[in-house]
């Protein structure tokens, strides 16, 4: 089969088994190995990309459903030399430790920050109707969907917190 992908921001097509999930095309078929296949079953969030803007684990999801969609990455969000104000903000908090969560923890948390702006409630908003302020119980519930095996969760959600600041 056949799929045509934006994969950060350039046009990329495809030739790939029916049964492939988006992430094996991402890391097998594109080369594009900083999404990480934890535990293939959606439940660690290591594997999370934004999808036409929205974060997604990329295991639960098969690339044929994807025709013409816009994939973006962490190679889609900076490079070593410019990286993104979360990249940034990960590396000043030490929002890491052994790095295997790390790309998944960036992009579910530029999702959360998009989410929060667009004011979409969470399990701890106060108003489903209000916009929800970035307090730390607010950004924990919103991260947690993502795993980190290392437990650098406050240094995670100071990076998140800091990178928000210089929006």
């Amino acid at each position: 089969m056949q799929t045509t992908l934006t994969v950060n921001g350039e046009e990329r097509r495809l030739d790939h088994d029916v049964r492939t999930s988006l992430l094996d095309a991402l890391r097998d078929h594109l080369g594009l190995t900083g999404t990480k296949k934890g535990c293939d079953h959606g439940q660690c969030g290591a594997c999370t990309i934004l999808l036409n803007g929205k974060r997604i684990n990329a295991c639960l999801t098969l690339a044929a459903m994807h025709e013409g969609d816009e994939v973006t990455t962490i190679e889609g969000l900076g490079t070593p030399d410019a990286m993104s104000p979360l990249q940034s903000a990960f590396v000043t908090c030490d929002g890491y430790q052994c790095g295997f969560c790390t790309a998944g923890q960036i992009m579910s948390a530029t999702g959360m920050l998009a989410e929060l702006k667009e004011g979409m409630p969470s399990h701890v908003s106060p108003s489903l109707s209000d916009r929800s302020e970035m307090t730390d119980p607010e950004v924990a519930e919103r991260m947690s969907g993502n795993l980190c095996r290392c437990s650098a969760y406050p240094f995670i959600r100071e990076a998140i917190a800091m990178a928000s600041e210089e929006k």
